[in-house]
């Protein structure tokens, strides 16, 4: 199966600079499984895999792993994401143009404003948090923070 993927720089304006992301386009066909090994292959902090979205007036459905897990949200990928799908969608007419992406995440919907750059700028983004922190009551242990996420405590 060959799928069409884009590694980006998110936050800088320089290649090989800011924060690493794949984006894997069309992942329809693959199970929870395989997308976890494809992540684990990149080897990078988040992997993006872009699903076909639930309500047509959406962009895309999105779900991110690390390369040991399955990940609800996470900023980076959010708007790197968003540049991505904007920046295809307005290759046409050029860039300087604003666009609104709807994502449809693991934590809900995500509406990302992006201003597209075009002529080797850099494009911007910027979305509203996607649900208010809460304060948890019980915390779990230092132990328990850590070995999930895969650190000695």
């Amino acid at each position: 199966m060959e799928l069409r993927f884009h590694t980006l720089d998110v936050f800088t304006q320089n290649r090989f600079g800011g924060t690493p992301l794949a984006v894997v386009h069309e992942a329809d066909g693959l199970d929870t499984a395989q997308m976890q090994k494809i992540a684990a292959e990149f080897n990078l902090s988040e992997t993006v895999f872009l699903l076909k979205p639930q309500r047509d007036a959406h962009s895309a459905r999105v779900r991110i792993f690390t390369p040991k897990s399955e990940m609800q949200f996470a900023g980076h990928p959010t708007v790197g994401t968003a540049v991505l799908l904007a920046e295809e969608r307005m290759r046409s007419v050029g860039g300087g143009q604003d666009a609104l992406v709807t994502l449809e995440m693991g934590i809900g919907i995500v509406r990302v404003g992006v201003k597209t750059a075009g002529d080797g700028g850099v494009s911007y983004a910027e979305f509203d948090g996607p649900k208010v922190p809460e304060r948890i009551d019980n915390v779990p242990s230092k132990e328990a923070i850590a070995v999930a996420v895969g650190l000695i405590p």
